[in-house]
């Protein structure tokens, strides 16, 4: 039979049914297992959250100048930031007034714009803005390393050590307690992480929200199970604190292959990762060093934590995306390879399952459009389309259900931090989230192919054009 120019006949229709039912079975399995996975994380959430062993402590007073253990650098790599550069030193000057602050920022000399903006920002000897010798852009981890030369400049020519380094981007702001806390978390740790909370911008923010939907769930929850778990916390390149002594180490790790590169055997950053940040936690984790998820409010009940807008674009998320995933699940498979302990294995899996994640989605995606179109077909009368294999109905369920907790989870989390409002929104954000995911996959595959076949790397960077400080100062 042909209705309106589509073949509607037998063969036709069992044909759709039997990709129905491969889709259907492929996809409720992964559905099913991340629904297992995501599970087990809330349990031991749970468990430890309410016997008191995951509460949030809040720090009531704000700390004296000087009160610092030691000397701490904080290195802010820039490549085109002429629009935020400013507000970012300025508050954090502001905000960090310890005179054992040094604040390095990274520009490049074909980029004046960022090197004026810097430089306007205000006179403060604290500030060290340091031009790179090579054009811009490298890479990220190029424009650390060079932060890190330049540290190391600083120490031999001072006679001083530094205590640690603290990581951020030329679009942070951050909070007035963050250098305290990081400070103090040096003290045990080698590797401190503070939450990062997404700023959600004026009007609709269906794209940008999503970053903040999925921040604070893994910030309040994920992150926190990993690091009681006693696994290796990722750092997420803002609002990180490195010991001093570690970053050395690390460097040391990774002298052979930056000789053979012809690089600075020194530093501690791999010129050619997209994701140094994930890369060195997990490289101090391994190497024996202890690595911090450190989450506390204020007096206020704020969160210390660092703070930004994400792109608001659909186009601008999957760029961004399409790097992280590009870094962390493809990259990192080759560079860091597998940690053999149970733990580590775990959570390295759910580190590298975005290009994974994003084929289950499109299978879930294609099979509610085969259903829509099998629907009709049955409703209409063209064709006998049968029923639904039982164990599949089964799946279905659990996964329904499933699905339905894993929206009233993220629900929960967002509405604590955001509002009840954006809790609710949060839900009907889902499926926006999984649209960046599912695009942002095939382009970093893409990527991951071009550099496999010899392709370079290259800081493949967000454009920022807003800075919280900014919206503060309008407001105020």
């Amino acid at each position: 039979m042909v209705f309106a120019g589509v073949i509607t006949g037998p063969d036709f229709v069992d044909g759709l049914r039997l990709v129905e039912r491969e889709l259907m079975l492929f996809a409720l399995v992964w559905f099913l297992i991340g629904i297992i996975d995501e599970g087990a994380i809330d349990v031991i959430w749970a468990v430890m959250r309410f016997s008191g062993r995951m509460a949030t402590p809040r720090i009531a007073t704000m700390p004296a100048e000087g009160a610092l253990a030691g000397p701490m650098a904080v290195f802010v790599p820039a490549w085109r930031e002429a629009e935020v550069i400013g507000a970012t030193i300025a508050h954090m000057l502001y905000v960090w007034r310890d005179p054992g602050l040094t604040l390095y920022v990274g520009c490049y000399a074909n980029d004046p714009a960022t090197i004026d903006a810097a430089m306007a920002a205000g006179a403060d000897s604290r500030l060290r803005i340091v031009i790179h010798d090579q054009q811009g852009p490298t890479t990220k981890a190029d424009c650390l390393n060079r932060l890190f030369a330049a540290l190391r400049d600083d120490e031999a020519r001072r006679g001083v050590r530094y205590r640690g380094v603290v990581l951020h981007d030329a679009e942070d702001m951050v909070h007035p307690l963050a250098l305290r806390v990081i400070d103090q978390g040096l003290d045990e740790a080698d590797l401190v992480q503070l939450p990062v909370r997404p700023e959600l911008p004026a009007g609709l923010h269906w794209v940008a929200g999503h970053y903040a939907d999925e921040f604070t769930e893994s910030h309040a929850k994920a992150l926190r199970v990993r690091d009681a778990l006693g696994a290796g916390v990722p750092a997420a390149g803002v609002g990180v604190g490195i010991a001093r002594d570690m970053l050395d180490r690390i460097a040391g790790l990774r002298a052979p292959s930056h000789a053979r590169r012809g690089d600075d055997a020194t530093a501690p950053f791999a010129y050619e990762s997209l994701t140094e940040d994930y890369e060195i936690g997990m490289l101090i984790h391994r190497a024996g060093g202890r690595t911090a998820f450190v989450r506390v409010r204020d007096g206020d009940g704020a969160l210390v934590a660092t703070r930004s807008y994400f792109p608001g674009t659909l186009a601008t998320a999957v760029r961004q995306k399409s790097r992280w995933i590009h870094g962390i699940s493809l990259q990192a498979w080759d560079r860091l390879g597998w940690d053999p302990r149970p733990i580590e294995v775990w959570m390295a899996m759910r580190d590298r399952k975005g290009p994974l994640a994003a084929l289950v989605l499109m299978a879930g995606y294609t099979l509610m459009a085969l259903e829509l179109g099998l629907t009709a077909v049955r409703e209409t009368g063209l064709a006998d389309v049968g029923v639904a294999d039982p164990t599949l109905s089964v799946l279905m369920q659990l996964c329904a259900l499933g699905l339905f907790w894993r929206a009233a989870m993220r629900a929960v989390f967002v509405g604590r931090e955001y509002g009840w409002g954006e809790g609710l929104l949060a839900v009907a954000r889902i499926p926006v989230a999984n649209a960046v995911t599912i695009m942002a996959a095939r382009r970093a595959l893409g990527a991951y192919w071009r550099a496999l076949r010899g392709g370079a790397i290259a800081w493949d960077k967000t454009v920022h054009r807003e800075h919280p400080a900014m919206a503060m100062a309008v407001a105020g």
